[in-house]
């Protein structure tokens, strides 16, 4: 059962609920979002298919659905944690790592659905970087968590706005040694110039969109494995958010092929099946979605920097590279002719000497001259002929 009058006002004021059914997914239980109003497949990224919180509700007790849940978005100030895998279901006895979490973050905490784990909402921003590791997740937009109203006693009843909290934990159990986790490509900042909604739409409507369309619904044909299907829809995912790690995992989560392996530790830094796929697929993936320029101005968000495609920075960065051999041939060459010019002055000079007399103060010098020419020669000879190693 539900608890209605444990959940915060707050959250039951907004028009962000949908519900959520219990399904087998590759032999293991995943919760399928729903749309209260049409009984449909719902969506953390689609508004239509949101409600209010007491249609949610009413759809749940109906026998609709299995329970109600609340997707974050960015019109909220509000930041998910999910502590997974945490807690005894029996005596309710925490994991003492994620306890001391709780209390850090004092803020409105309820128990999840299976009762092992916890969900922390708190009034804060998410920090940049990865944003879970191990059995600790936090969210602020294109993800629901599901609300019991289970509320953990002793805790505050209300959302608490905790941002140096909220910082403190992403810090010390999030983003701690992140360098083989979440990053974006070649290190850099980056960030989509479409939103959710907008990448599905232009996805679809691509010359490639059937294509995606079969991958986001769940289908492996075509391919000998089902990572391999998911390496495909997350290369087409990395063009269209411009290589961006963080949209590119909300995105996959709500297709047709997540699994529970998504999440799964598969490397010895502690990356994910899901954090590795991600990353393999942007390396990939040659070039990215850039906007196209309308009436002089880009067509992309209000704030956010004209993407560059992956080719150009490629381009840009071979040029430079051959500039400065350019330079060094040139330095060389240069040098070189020097040197031959040196020489030739040598040698003439030691054909002058031949003409003149035959002394043999003359003789001796002539044949230091010699000795000389003949030195530059060989000098000259290894700088335009270099010996193989």
């Amino acid at each position: 059962m539900i608890d209605e009058t444990a959940i915060p006002e707050a959250m039951r004021a907004r028009d962000q609920w949908l519900c959520w059914r219990s399904e087998k997914r590759n032999g293991k239980s995943t919760k399928i979002p729903i749309d209260p109003q049409t009984g449909a497949f719902g969506s953390s990224t689609d508004d239509s298919t949101w409600r209010d919180f007491e249609s949610a509700l009413e759809y749940v007790h109906a026998g609709g659905c299995d329970g109600i849940g609340f997707v974050f978005t960015e019109d909220d100030p509000y930041v998910g944690i999910d502590l997974d895998d945490c807690r005894d279901p029996e005596t309710g006895r925490p994991d003492p790592e994620m306890k001391s979490i709780v209390q850090q973050l004092d803020s409105y905490t309820e128990v999840s659905p299976s009762g092992t784990g916890y969900h922390v909402i708190v009034d804060g921003e998410l920090p940049p970087g990865r944003n879970r590791r191990g059995k600790i997740e936090l969210y602020d937009r294109a993800r629901y968590f599901t609300v019991t109203g289970e509320h953990v006693p002793g805790l505050p009843t209300e959302i608490e706005s905790r941002q140096p909290e909220l910082e403190m934990v992403h810090r010390e159990h999030v983003d701690q040694n992140s360098s083989g986790g979440e990053t974006s490509r070649s290190d850099e900042s980056v960030s989509s110039t479409l939103s959710n909604k907008e990448v599905l739409k232009k996805a679809r409507a691509a010359s490639n969109g059937e294509k995606f369309e079969r991958l986001w619904s769940g289908s492996t044909v075509g391919y000998d494995s089902h990572s391999e299907a998911d390496m495909a829809l997350c290369c087409l995912l990395a063009f269209w958010t411009g290589g961006d790690h963080h949209q590119m995992d909300r995105l996959f989560r709500h297709s047709g092929l997540v699994r529970a392996k998504w999440d799964d530790v598969h490397y010895g830094d502690g990356s994910t099946y899901g954090e590795r796929t991600l990353e393999r697929a942007v390396e990939h993936t040659s070039e990215f979605y850039e906007p196209r320029v309308r009436d002089g101005k880009t067509d992309q968000r209000a704030g956010s920097e004209p993407s560059t495609t992956r080719h150009q920075q490629y381009l840009e960065k071979k040029n430079k590279i051959l500039e400065k051999r350019v330079e060094e041939l040139e330095a060389t060459l240069e040098e070189k002719n020097q040197l031959i010019s040196e020489f030739e002055r040598s040698v003439k000079r030691n054909d002058e000497i031949q003409v003149g007399n035959s002394n043999s103060g003359e003789k001796r010098r002539r044949q230091s001259d010699a000795g000389r020419s003949l030195s530059l020669w060989q000098k000259v000879w290894r700088q335009v002929c270099p010996q193989k190693e």
